[in-house]
């Protein structure tokens, strides 16, 4: 028999020796797990998936990272934090980085670019390739051909359903992702 890249063979033998039943699972998965959460669409294994601190949402609108979260999330939050107070801007973060106001795709590709998940600037259409599929264990992003929106450290960083009016800000609800497609950056 060849071998089968990155799985688990695991067989069982059925009474009498007649039935013979065989599972797959991908290496370091854990039976009937579900896809994504940090793991680029296969299931997750212990290491990659999890339950992880919620950063903390402060009266004046400001995103405090939790103390046990990766380096790189700690700077997409505080990049964040930079721009939360912006107007809405159509086109806003796309030909500067610094600019007078953000849009949906602007205002997450500054945070991005905080923790160098990305380069340059990134409409939401292609935030829907961005990245690996299904949902991340710190950083998810969420597109469609007309909107984006993510989930950090637990917070949802969006330009729409501001209390405000609009602009990029920090939320405490996620909202559905329904007729979104979730993406992160690999291992986050």
């Amino acid at each position: 028999m060849s071998a089968i890249p990155n799985t688990k063979l695991k067989a069982t033998l059925a009474a009498g020796g007649v039935a013979l039943a065989l599972a797959l699972t991908p290496a370091g998965a854990q039976a009937g797990a579900v896809a994504s959460c940090g793991t680029g669409g296969i299931a997750p294994g212990a290491d990659n998936c999890g339950p992880v601190a919620k950063a903390k949402l402060l009266r004046n609108g400001m995103a405090i990272p939790p103390r046990t979260a990766p380096k790189r999330v700690k700077r997409v939050i505080w990049a964040a934090n930079r721009i939360r107070n912006k107007p809405y801007l159509y086109g806003g973060g796309h030909r500067r980085w610094w600019d007078r106001g953000y849009d949906c795709s602007g205002a997450v590709s500054f945070a991005l670019r905080g923790g160098s998940f990305i380069g340059s600037p990134v409409p939401s259409g292609s935030l829907m390739r961005w990245g690996n599929r299904g949902r991340g264990r710190w950083i998810t992003v969420y597109a469609h051909g007309g909107h984006t929106y993510a989930v950090i450290a637990g917070l949802r960083w969006d330009t729409s359903g501001n209390s405000r009016g609009t602009g990029p800000s920090w939320h405490r609800d996620l909202r559905g992702g329904g007729g979104f497609v979730s993406r992160h950056p690999r291992g986050f």
